[in-house]
């Protein structure tokens, strides 16, 4: 089995089954932010290419012999392509969940300062491990992911807190997947993990930083569609509050008419 079988086994019919159900349920009709995962993906493949091309660079992982078609800047075109395709099966499930689970207003400001100050911890504990030889791939692991997380809780952690049962339901069930698939991938010499830097640890066969890096990675798509789905939301409400006090003043004469 090759990369590009893989995705044709694997990635591409999930994504096309989503998809369907996406667009057949119209969910889009009453979504206004299906651009979410599109926003994420392109974010996923110009911020995660430089980390994944050093990675290989330093031989995290490598490739079966005739399992890779073409590369760019060392990096296989089917890793390119996991970087677009992944937040949309994540995306696409996300969108689902929301059909079952109603989204909560956000609430206290409290975890969000908790959840950055934890992002900053996660971040120097990524660089910590990543000074050694068998923690380095799940310290690059942090150390790449640490920053979006920043960034994430620091804007809007207290949504994201505040709706952890849409969070915890969108991000577990595409996390087994992909973690069973890259097991099988493993398996059939697809690529190879590096034994001298990781952990050894193994969970079901599959090596703990491989679990751990599609944990984080889809922690960061669902957050991300939720927080823009969110600001979409907040902006709408603004923009419907002007409007209202907009007509008001143009109703007493107390702003420039229509």
């Amino acid at each position: 089995m090759d990369y590009l079988t893989f995705h044709l086994l694997f990635t591409v019919p999930l994504f096309a089954a989503l998809g369907a159900i996406y667009l057949r349920r119209r969910l889009y009709v009453d979504d206004h932010s299906p651009w979410g995962a599109v926003v994420v993906a392109v974010i996923a493949f110009v911020y995660t290419t430089p980390w994944d091309s050093y990675m290989i660079r330093r031989g995290v992982w490598w490739y079966g012999e005739g399992r890779v078609a073409a590369r760019f800047w060392e990096v296989p075109l089917g890793e390119y392509f996991f970087f677009v395709i992944q937040p949309f099966i994540t995306g696409f499930w996300l969108y689902l969940v929301l059909t079952r689970l109603d989204i909560r207003p956000s609430g206290d400001w409290v975890p969000r300062y908790a959840l950055a100050v934890f992002a900053v911890a996660v971040t120097g504990a990524g660089w910590w491990w990543a000074q050694g030889v068998e923690t380095f791939y799940i310290g690059m692991i942090l150390v790449w992911a640490g920053p979006v997380l920043l960034l994430q809780w620091a804007y809007g952690g207290h949504h994201i807190a505040r709706n952890a049962h849409v969070f915890a339901a969108a991000v577990v069930p595409p996390t087994l997947y992909l973690a069973s698939v890259d097991r099988v991938a493993i398996e059939n010499g697809v690529w190879i993990i590096s034994d001298e830097l990781t952990t050894g640890i193994d969970v079901l066969g599959l090596p703990v930083e491989e679990g751990a890096f599609f944990f984080v990675t889809n922690v960061l798509v669902v957050q991300g569609i939720m927080l823009f789905r969110w600001t979409l939301d907040d902006w709408r409400v603004w923009v419907e509050e002007y409007e209202s006090v907009a007509r008001l003043t143009r109703l007493f004469g107390l702003g420039p008419s229509a």
